[in-house]
């Protein structure tokens, strides 16, 4: 294994070991064991050359397996989500190149709301935002939806609008059943760390301002709203 992806690995394997409080023993044992399988330094190319394709989405196009699991690393700890194309399969691939291109990375957890939603998915660079707020992705009919949107599913943020998904992303954090057959077609589900989820900083609910977020980013949220967590990074599981 060369430096650098050993680096990576002791690096997570710290970030998982500093969020060990004595609860959730067994979602810090997945942890541990996914993090260490996972050597997630080898999905996006070049590790730390930019994509091309986070300025051109139609760079970003790619079907998504028919499932496919994602490791995320925050400030707080990992997680880990499972996709499952039938559910949304716009969605699944739309979030499957998001990923594979390293889009999440950095991207804050903008709006927390307890026993509701983790919501994200607005780039810290304006530029990047730029090029992808507005290339949406059509409407996952009801009838293909699998899954309700219950506790720990992930879903494509949208207006009210048909066929108004681009980027933003929530996680539910309660049952919202309600959203169900509205266009908000989960995709796929969180199979660990569900407790580095809900420990995600609420203290400032709907405070901070998307359209403020699009225009100056990451600047904006750190002058603003320095508690906010965020993603490190994200990667795709070597199947």
């Amino acid at each position: 294994m060369n430096p650098t992806k050993s680096a990576v690995l002791l690096a997570i394997l710290a970030l998982v070991l500093s969020g060990c409080d004595g609860n959730g023993t067994d979602d810090v044992a997945d942890d541990v064991a996914d993090n260490v399988a996972d050597n997630v330094a080898d999905n996006v190319a070049g590790e730390g050359k930019p994509d091309p394709a986070l300025m051109d989405p139609n760079l970003a196009k790619d079907e998504c397996p028919a499932t496919y699991e994602v490791h995320v690393v925050t400030n707080e700890g990992d997680f880990k989500i499972k996709v499952t194309r039938a559910w949304s399969p716009q969605g699944a691939d739309r979030f499957y190149n998001l990923v594979k291109i390293g889009y999440l990375d950095g991207c804050r957890f903008f709006r927390v709301m307890s026993g509701f939603v983790a919501q994200f998915g607005i780039h810290g660079d304006p530029k990047i935002y730029g090029a992808w707020k507005d290339h949406t992705i059509v409407d996952d009919s009801p009838g293909d939806a699998r899954r309700q949107n219950a506790r720990g599913t992930i879903t494509f943020a949208k207006t009210g609008a048909p066929n108004s998904r681009t980027v933003q992303l929530f996680i539910n954090l309660g049952e919202n059943q309600r959203l169900d057959g509205t266009g908000f077609t989960p995709f796929g589900y969180v199979t660990s760390g569900m407790r580095v989820v809900n420990s995600l900083y609420t203290g400032y609910g709907q405070q901070p301002d998307q359209g403020k977020i699009g225009a100056r980013g990451n600047e904006y949220l750190a002058e603003s709203f320095p508690d906010l967590d965020y993603i490190q990074r994200a990667r795709l599981v070597k199947q």
